[in-house]
């Protein structure tokens, strides 16, 4: 994969390709500030896509427009931003770093056919990055390394190289090394291990190519001797191996072809020394995203279903075929309305097009099942927040189209008179609820019309309106998402703040009691008069409500018993004690009396209450919390930590096992009352250095502590 020469595209053109096989899909990835945008940035510039690169600290890159980005100096959304090199398109698609956005990365990966990890030389990486190469592995999808900021004073190189190697596995190995300048600190070069050239950037791009001076031979030849030992193992000639044994030297050209088909198989990943600053190793990268990473041609493609859910045969990448694409991303502005970015897999996406869209399977986050035809308007090549039209979008290319009435993130587009599904990429789920309030009636209904928007175009948010605490919950990601979630909402004019959440709690007696209801009332004319007895007994818990008639000798008429039932389940709606509804209970109705005239169904459903709140101060009521059964997953180091802190969260280890699906994981198995993990994914996340995951599924209610639920009856209000 030796050096080629730079073809540079008119700056602010949109780079325009009609055959899948000029097309590079690549999803760059690493932990936040490894420097992924300043690299896309940079790679911008150096093809001639941007005039001039901007930066992180300033707020003027292409791929971090998004305010809250500028904001935090962080990636907050997925960016897509194309090039031009040697004749192919390059999408890169820019991700955010933070677990937080792993949704945007989730799309990502989706759009793209190969990844581009980024690692900082001063600060290597996290444990996420090493977690998101083996779910690449696992889809065989093809990746290469950059290690970024070598012209930092602390970057090291070596070292860098030797983390992937000790993270990543086999196969890990740099098709270049860093030369320094006259100073021996900064990076000024590189030296070409399969080429043994030098390439100097002393006087910027492209580089000066020249013969090593004598001090490099050592290096070069110790690496090189490395490298290609790694190229000829995966090579498919087999007698390649006893050549080069036997002293045989083996051509630049053999080894740069087996080299590019290794790596576009997925099982050969070069390490390429770069720094954005200076533009050293700019064209090197460019030429292992180009000639060695595969195109849409060669990637596995989606399985795709009918609406109905009937079978499809699999899709191949081809223009002229059936359309199918997916929208990768939906953002909603107010001015233009809904942009979506759109990946095609098969067929051609035309302005001015019918097309039908479809969204099924996220109803539980705000998403329900739609299906729409839509006339395609104007079709764009997407360079961060620009948009620059072009005629059409094949098959393996990635575009954006505008004001779509119905597309959201996930949904499908493909033919109307030949509507299907894509299979869905999967998407993480939010365990952080965030309770949300406005400030006025407007700002309801602004609320309302800016959530709408950001449901649409974030399938990692869910949407929730308690009937039980009356609040509406955002589930975010964690605690950087819920920001970037509020600040979008403020900024789209919505006054609103925050509240702690409420945990729907029920209420039960423990022992069994009788209580008496009299509701009597004469005040002239027509009066009220209902009195009932009942009796109440404690079920096992998840048993329900029972009502039963033992009344005799018509005490209570036939047609009041009824309205009796109905009184005391409204009172268990309303709650005894703290405001929140009773289960378990059996009430028996025994006894009461009635009026020839003044007694009517109203009044005995008062009476029924009455009798229930009266049985109430001599049952020993008692709070119930939620307890839910969580499944975490964690590093092996990382299980001490974790099942510690779930005893002190009154939570119940029920087992450990290794993790089937990744070496060196455990995943622990507890129950936990629900009001103990309103935080947790944001304390998990600390206590496992980002890499913990877990899931959660409601199991029963449990009783209250009593301290607890002293507490909870003195903010209600109420004493037992």
């Amino acid at each position: 994969m030796a050096q080629k020469s730079q073809d540079k595209g008119a700056a602010g053109g949109a780079p325009v390709v009609t055959e899948p096989g000029r097309i590079r899909n690549v999803v760059l990835v690493g932990h936040s500030g490894a420097g992924k945008t300043t690299l896309v940035e940079a790679l911008l510039a150096a093809t001639g896509t941007i005039g001039r690169a901007g930066t992180v600290a300033d707020g003027t890159t292409v791929c971090d427009h998004d305010p809250a980005a500028v904001r935090q100096q962080r990636s907050v959304s997925l960016a897509c931003a194309p090039l031009l090199h040697d004749g192919i398109k390059v999408n890169l698609l820019d991700t955010p770093g933070y677990a937080d956005f792993v949704g945007e990365l989730r799309a990502g990966l989706r759009a793209a056919d190969a990844a581009l990890f980024v690692v900082s030389a001063v600060d290597g990486m996290d444990a996420a990055t090493a977690a998101l190469w083996e779910e690449c592995a696992a889809v065989d999808m093809p990746r290469a390394v950059a290690v970024a900021r070598l012209d930092h004073p602390r970057a090291d190189f070596d070292e860098a190289v030797a983390l992937c190697q000790r993270v990543f596995g086999d196969n890990v190995l740099p098709l270049y090394l860093p030369m320094l300048g006259d100073d021996g600190v900064s990076t000024v070069g590189l030296l070409g291990l399969i080429t043994r050239r030098v390439f100097d950037y002393t006087a910027g791009l492209p580089a000066d190519v020249r013969e090593p001076d004598p001090e490099h031979l050592p290096a070069i030849v110790e690496s090189r001797n490395e490298l290609i030992e790694g190229i000829i193992a995966e090579s498919e000639d087999e007698s390649l191996m006893d050549r080069y044994l036997s002293g045989e030297e083996i051509g630049t050209e053999v080894l740069v072809e087996d080299l590019e088909k290794a790596v576009a198989r997925g099982h050969f990943y070069p390490v390429v020394p770069v720094c954005a600053e200076t533009g050293v190793g700019l064209d090197a990268l460019l030429e292992v995203l180009t000639a060695g990473f595969p195109s849409p041609l060669e990637h596995e493609l989606p399985a795709v279903a009918g609406v109905d859910d009937s079978p499809r045969p699999p899709l191949a990448c081809d223009p002229d075929g059936p359309l199918v694409a997916e929208v990768v991303k939906t953002t909603v502005d107010r001015h233009v309305g809904r942009v979506s970015l759109v990946r095609v897999f098969s067929g051609t996406l035309r302005p001015e097009q019918t097309v039908h869209v479809s969204g099924h399977g996220m109803a539980k986050r705000g998403h329900p099942d739609h299906d729409a035809d839509e006339r395609v308007g104007h079709i764009y090549t997407p360079l961060g927040a620009s948009l620059r039209e072009v005629g059409a979008c094949v098959a393996g290319d990635i575009c954006a189209i505008t004001k779509s009435g119905s597309a959201e993130t996930g949904d499908t587009i493909s033919a109307k008179d030949d509507p299907l599904l894509i299979a869905p990429w999967e998407m993480p789920e939010p365990l952080l609820p965030v309770a949300v309030v406005a400030h006025s009636r407007a700002d309801e209904d602004a609320l309302a019309r800016n959530l709408a928007r950001l449901v649409a175009g974030d399938p990692t948010m869910r949407l929730e309106r308690n009937p039980e605490t009356h609040q509406l919950v955002l589930w975010c990601m964690g605690e950087a998402h819920a920001d970037v979630v509020l600040e979008r909402l403020r900024a789209g004019g919505v006054e609103l703040d925050t509240e702690p959440v409420r945990v729907a709690l029920r209420e039960t007696l423990t022992v069994p009691a009788k209580g008496h209801g009299r509701h009597v009332k004469q005040s002239g004319g027509h009066g009220q008069y209902a009195v009932c007895a009942i009796e109440v007994e404690p079920l096992p818990r998840g048993a329900g409500f029972e009502f039963v008639d033992r009344v005799v000798g018509g005490a209570v008429p036939h047609n009041y018993i009824p309205s009796v039932e109905k009184g005391v389940r409204a009172q268990m709606e309303r709650g005894l004690v703290a405001g929140h509804p009773v289960v378990d209970l059996r009430v028996t109705l025994f006894d009461g009396k009635a009026h020839s005239v003044d007694s009517s169904d109203a009044a005995f459903q008062t009476a029924g209450a009455l009798a229930l709140r009266d049985a109430a101060e001599k049952g020993q009521p008692a709070l119930l919390e939620p307890v839910d059964e969580v499944v975490i997953r964690v590093s092996d180091s990382s299980v001490g930590a974790v099942m510690g802190d779930l005893s002190g969260r009154r939570g119940r280890v029920l087992g450990t096992e290794p993790d089937a699906d990744a070496e060196g994981r455990t995943l622990v198995r507890a129950e936990v009352p629900a009001t103990e993990l309103l935080r947790y994914a944001v304390e998990l996340r600390s206590m496992t250095s980002g890499t913990g995951t877990f899931r959660r599924h409601f199991v029963r209610y449990d009783p209250m502590p009593a301290h607890l639920a002293d507490q909870v009856r003195k903010e209600h209000g109420s004493h037992p």
